[in-house]
Formats: structure tokens, C-alpha cells, sequence
């Protein structure tokens, strides 16, 4: 699945699984970077979604005060 049509919890689970997947060991080179690979994508996602969050409380919190 495209990292664009992920919502946050859909990615924060994905990212564990590949973490899991890490720490298990036993993967080849060549698959263990793309399993890092797709993990910072996958953080980068979740990353974009904590922002989001953060800017529509803060506007909410603008508005209430005004």
C-alpha cells in the first residue's frame, strides 16, 4: 500500500511490524534495507500525521482563546 493512503494507525502498526522483523534477525542484507527503507517512510508518515494533529489543536486552542 502507498504510504499516502495511510492513516496514522495503519502506519504506527506497519512500523512495528517492520521493527519486529528487524529485531528478529535472520533477513538478508538486501531485504533487512529494504525493511529500513519502508520503516523510515513509515515514520515519516506518522511523523506528517502527529504534525497535522499538533497544527489543528493548536488552532483550536488559537480560536478559543480569541
Amino acid at each position: 500500500m502507498s504510504t499516502e493512503q495511510l492513516s496514522y494507525e495503519e502506519a504506527r502498526a506497519e512500523l512495528a511490524d517492520v521493527v519486529a522483523k528487524l529485531e528478529a534477525g535472520g533477513s538478508t542484507l538486501e531485504e533487512s534495507l529494504t525493511l529500513w527503507e519502508r520503516g523510515e517512510e513509515l515514520a515519516k508518515v506518522c511523523q506528517e500525521w502527529l504534525d497535522g494533529a499538533r497544527r489543528r489543536l493548536d488552532a483550536a486552542r488559537e480560536a478559543v482563546e480569541s
